[in-house]
């Protein structure tokens, strides 16, 4: 499905009713609200017009790839962008490099019954594309919060200098991405390291 159109002409479809494998790029982010309320907003506007009767002409459609989203368990888990499978489906493992980090959020230090446990990041950079990044993935505390300031970043190209020219706020969760050097392909361990 192209543009949210069905195979009859005049009639559109968004939200729960479409199948995810149909769109192109397939998407399994189809069910969500806000994926539903922004494809209508958009979908609107390049059927009648932005808001106020003015002309649409970007003609802007749902991008289903970059959708932030999060499961909220005890330990949150968030992700936006490709998954490291569709990624090299996609691109070739040639032309990705996965960066990995184990870490120990504040909140966990502080409470003693979490033990030795540490969260995971995780960023997917398509190294022939001037090192864009292409995918997110974090478990851990405020995986959510996380999630969503840095979908902003990717939507507008971010790459992994972006991350790396980016001080990190310390002591935050978010900083371990501003900071990541370890690499799947290094083969040195993920481990957390001490500040």
């Amino acid at each position: 499905m192209r543009h949210e159109q069905t195979n009859v002409e005049h009639i559109y479809a968004i939200g729960d009713i479409i199948d995810g494998d149909a769109l192109e790029p397939p998407s399994q982010l189809t069910e969500l609200t806000p994926v539903a309320i922004q494809a209508g907003r958009l979908l609107a506007n390049r059927l009648y017009g932005a808001p106020g009767g003015n002309p649409n002409p970007s003609g802007k459609e749902m991008d289903y790839r970059m959708v932030p989203t999060t499961v909220f368990t005890p330990i949150e888990y968030g992700c936006v962008g490709y998954t490291e499978e569709d990624a090299v489906a996609e691109f070739g493992a040639e032309n990705l490099e996965v960066f990995h980090q184990y870490y120990q959020p504040l909140d966990w230090r502080l409470v003693k019954s979490r033990g030795d446990r540490s969260a995971f990041v995780k960023l997917l950079v398509h190294t022939a594309d001037a090192d864009r990044v292409v995918g997110l993935h974090v478990c851990g505390p405020h995986a959510g919060e996380m999630t969503q300031g840095f979908a902003v970043a990717m939507r507008c190209g971010a790459t992994k200098a972006d991350f790396d020219e980016t001080v990190g706020i310390h002591p935050t969760s978010a900083e371990i991405l501003t900071t990541m050097d370890v690499t799947k392909r290094s083969g040195i361990s993920p481990s957390s390291k001490a500040c």
